[in-house]
């Protein structure tokens, strides 16, 4: 949901909608290689190719196998890529482990006993209360989590009263936020240390808070073999020099990282030149159509032969 503000010749005509993040052209891309594949048939197996509705915030890919995905259309091994302006042009980086953390939800009501701003000795005040919380969620990061872990807990948003009602105390106080990680331990860990501080804070200073904490986009883990695999490839298509299999895990979340619960697999990035996504100036450059789009349709020619070989020993 943005204006779109780039000058090329291509911008979009829906106001407030735009194309942020590149996923027309990872469909293109798709496309590219299923003509590829379709011709020269150079495979033994089935490869089967997956468009995805809903990446940006719906969960496509949670949708996709609730709807039995996977159980319509068996795979033994799932690849994606998403474009990368961070990365310069015709180079290709992913690592080993973790490439995305998970994406997860906190939500907080706090509620206490709403008066007058002038007699707070009347009332149990949410609004403190909930001062309070914000910063002791931050103690989750520096004092709970391994300091060798990695683990964010944001508050990004915080609605209580009326603001043209200077003097009353309200009801509740209302906190929305995220929390990412890369390691389900920690993730369990950061989930059940938000509900305790919360809870046991607004309890302290006589209000109660209700969490819900939404586990929505896992983290997205490379299999560390079939990571291997795709960078013993891309380097056949680019040059070794020019991947990066070391490349650093990434604190946003990735809708893919439901079908790698699912299927080993493993997810890269091809460096590209423009603005950075979700950027209202980003715009998907054409020049590595053919480039992820020969790095994928590799893929389904080793893998498969790989996968037919092993089957066959």
């Amino acid at each position: 949901p943005l204006q779109e503000l780039s000058k090329h010749d291509l911008v979009s005509q829906e106001k407030g909608r735009m194309h942020a993040c590149g996923h027309d052209g990872h469909g293109t891309v798709l496309l590219s290689v299923a003509k590829y594949l379709a011709k020269t048939r150079n495979f033994k197996g089935k490869a089967v190719l997956i468009f995805q509705p809903g990446e940006e915030g719906w969960a496509g890919a949670k949708h996709m196998i609730e709807d039995g995905l996977f159980e319509r259309f068996p795979v033994d091994e799932v690849y994606a890529f998403h474009n990368a302006p961070a990365i310069p042009f015709g180079k290709v980086a992913l690592n080993n482990g973790a490439m995305q953390a998970a994406a997860d939800i906190i939500d907080i009501t706090v509620k206490g006993k709403g008066g007058h701003g002038a007699r707070p000795h009347n009332a149990q005040d949410p609004i403190v209360a909930s001062a309070h919380i914000i910063t002791a969620l931050q103690s989750i990061v520096s004092r709970n989590v391994d300091p060798l872990e990695t683990a964010v807990v944001s508050i990004c948003h915080i609605h209580a009263g009326d603001e043209k009602a200077q003097s009353v105390i309200p009801e509740s106080c209302h906190l929305i936020g995220t929390a990412r990680t890369f390691d389900p331990k920690v993730r369990d860990l950061v989930e059940s240390r938000i509900k305790e501080v919360a809870e046991n804070i607004a309890e302290g200073m006589g209000c109660e808070a209700e969490v819900n904490y939404v586990r929505f986009y896992p983290p997205c883990i490379n299999t560390k073999e079939l990571a291997k695999a795709v960078g013993d490839i891309a380097a056949k298509v680019v040059g070794e020099e020019n991947v990066d299999r070391d490349y650093p895990r990434m604190p946003g979340g990735e809708d893919f990282a439901f079908m790698l619960e699912e299927v080993p697999g493993a997810y890269f990035r091809v460096g590209q030149n423009s603005a950075n996504t979700h950027n209202p100036y980003f715009d998907f450059d054409d020049e590595i159509i053919p480039l992820a789009g020969t790095i994928m349709s590799r893929i389904v020619e080793t893998r498969l032969k790989a996968l037919d070989k092993k089957a066959n020993d």
